[in-house]
């Protein structure tokens, strides 16, 4: 089984993605943990898919 490149990682008030081959964090402090939005980045999903969600979970923040 391969390693994930994105993963969830608690942060104090939330969540943030890790990006294990870049070493960095991938986006926004999320409130709740983004499950959908870290499925779409792990299996290569297009752009507009992703651009959908990641307005999906900044709309749940406001």
């Amino acid at each position: 089984m391969s390693r994930r490149r994105y993963v969830a990682r608690g942060v104090p008030g939330g969540y943030r993605i890790w990006d294990n081959r870049g070493g960095r964090w991938w986006g926004d402090h999320y409130e709740l943990c983004p499950d959908d939005l870290l499925a779409a980045l792990n299996k290569g999903a297009d752009y507009a898919q992703i651009t959908a969600l990641l307005k999906k979970y900044r709309a749940q923040k406001r």
